[in-house]
C-alpha cells in the first residue's frame, strides 16, 4: 500500500505536466517554483557550489558533482544548446537540485550530449562540452555549467564559439588560464565529446537509438518517463519529489512506471 500510495502521489503531482524535450517536440510551459526540500544532512552543508566536489567517473563519460555519500543520485542527460535544458537549469527543478547537492542530500551525474550540432548545424554543443570537460580539470565544472546555461544563445544560433566560451569562463574565478584556454581553442577533449554523445545515444536503447531526448533524468536508477517529464520544470514539485525519495527510497525504486 505504501508503494502504491507513493506512486499515486507522484502521478497526481505531475498530472497535466507531460512535455517533450529537445529533439522531440515543443518547449514546456514554465512551472511555479517553491521552497527547497527539507534539510537533512549527515555532515555540514558545503559553503556553496564552488566547494562541492566534482570528478570524472571510471567510465570516462560521466561527470559527478556532489558528496560521494549523498543518499540520492540524479543522472541528467543534457545538450548545451537545448533550450528545454536551459529552462530546466534556470527556471525549473535544477535550482532545487543544486541546493540539495550543496546540502549533501543529492549528487548529480551528467551525461553531456552534442546531437543538436548535427541536427541544426554548427559546432556549439561540441565546443561547449569540450569546454566543460576542461573546466572539470580546474575543479570548476559545476560553476561553469550553470553559467553556460544562464547565458545560452538561441538554439538556432551557433553561439558557443571559442571566444564566447572563453569570455564566459572569465566570470568563473580561477578558471581562465593557459591550460584551459588552450583546451578550448584546440578541442583538447574531442574524444570525450564523442564518447559522451555515444553514451547518451546508448541510453535511448532500441526504442530511441538516437538518444532519450534532453533533458532526461534518472533518480536512483529510475528514469522519469516522458509523460511525467513535466515535473522537472516545477521547482516545488521536483524539490518535494527529491525529499520524498530521500526519505523513502524503496518506494521510489518500486514505482511501476
Amino acid at each position: 500500500m505504501m508503494r502504491r500510495g507513493f506512486a499515486a502521489a507522484v502521478a497526481v503531482a505531475v498530472v497535466g505536466m507531460s512535455v517533450a524535450g529537445c529533439g522531440s517536440g515543443y518547449r514546456p510551459s514554465k512551472g511555479e517554483h517553491g521552497a527547497p526540500a527539507a534539510t537533512f544532512t549527515a555532515h555540514p552543508a558545503y559553503a556553496g557550489l564552488s566547494e562541492v566536489p566534482e570528478r570524472l567517473e571510471a567510465d570516462g563519460t560521466t561527470v559527478t558533482v556532489g558528496d560521494p555519500d549523498a543518499p540520492v543520485t540524479v543522472r541528467l542527460y543534457e545538450d548545451p544548446r537545448c533550450p528545454v535544458c536551459e529552462e530546466f537549469e534556470t527556471e525549473g527543478g535544477a535550482p532545487q537540485l543544486r541546493e540539495a547537492t550543496i546540502r549533501r542530500e543529492t549528487r548529480v551525474q551528467y551525461t553531456l550530449a552534442s546531437f543538436l550540432d548535427d541536427r541544426l548545424g554548427g559546432s556549439g554543443s561540441k565546443k561547449a562540452v569540450n569546454a566543460l570537460r576542461a573546466a572539470l580539470d580546474a575543479g570548476k565544472f559545476a560553476e561553469y555549467h550553470d553559467l553556460l546555461y544562464a547565458n545560452q544563445p538561441e538554439e538556432s544560433v551557433d553561439g558557443f564559439t571559442d571566444a564566447r566560451l572563453l569570455a564566459l569562463a572569465g566570470q568563473v574565478d580561477g578558471l581562465r588560464g593557459p591550460e584551459f584556454d588552450s583546451a578550448v581553442r584546440t578541442m583538447k577533449y574531442r574524444s570525450f565529446v564523442t564518447a559522451a554523445e555515444k553514451r547518451y545515444e546508448k541510453a535511448g536503447g532500441e526504442k530511441d537509438p538516437r538518444g532519450p531526448g534532453t533533458p532526461t533524468a534518472e533518480i536512483e536508477g529510475v528514469r522519469i518517463p516522458a509523460q511525467y517529464n513535466g515535473l522537472l520544470f516545477d521547482g516545488k514539485v521536483f524539490g518535494k519529489l527529491l525529499s520524498d525519495i530521500r526519505n523513502r527510497p524503496r518506494q521510489w525504486q518500486d514505482i511501476p512506471f
